[in-house]
């Protein structure tokens, strides 16, 4: 199947698997980073979810392309509503138990409910980071059977 104007498509999905990758890139470094200086493992497993825009222009770059291309369409989709609502569903959960505000402590089922969440949201965003590259390479594949 003919991939429409595949050098647009293929620059969506260079530029999508770039900036979806950066947030998840940025935590690994800086907890690489605090870790050595402190001697004892850090991270912020926050900032993915703290960069959400940046999140989300990658992955509706990603969609974008997938549309075009025919490629994983189905599992970007899927993806982009995974992240979405569990990031969404891990706030408003913090916010009616009162865990946003400090009135509990980060402890009980509340506090798991929110960091599954949390993480779930985190897998979504590395399960499309690892998609994107796939995506990439099915593209090239397409583009060199097209030539």
């Amino acid at each position: 199947m003919k991939i429409k104007n595949a050098k647009i498509t293929k620059a969506l999905a260079y530029a999508g698997t770039i900036i979806i990758w950066i947030p998840i890139l940025f935590t690994l470094i800086t907890s690489a980073v605090g870790s050595i200086g402190s001697k004892s493992f850090l991270m912020d497993y926050f900032i993915p979810a703290e960069l959400f825009p940046v999140e989300l222009f990658g992955a509706l770059l990603l969609l974008w392309a997938a549309i075009r291309s025919r490629i994983y369409r189905k599992s970007f989709g899927g993806l982009m509503v995974t992240m979405l609502a569990s990031l969404a569903g891990s706030q408003g959960i913090a916010v009616l138990t009162g865990l946003a505000k400090g009135t509990i402590k980060q402890a009980g089922w509340q506090f798991y409910l929110v960091m599954g969440l949390i993480a779930l949201y985190i897998a979504a965003v590395i399960a499309q980071c690892i998609l994107g590259i796939f995506m990439i390479l099915k593209i090239r594949e397409k583009e060199k059977k097209q030539v």
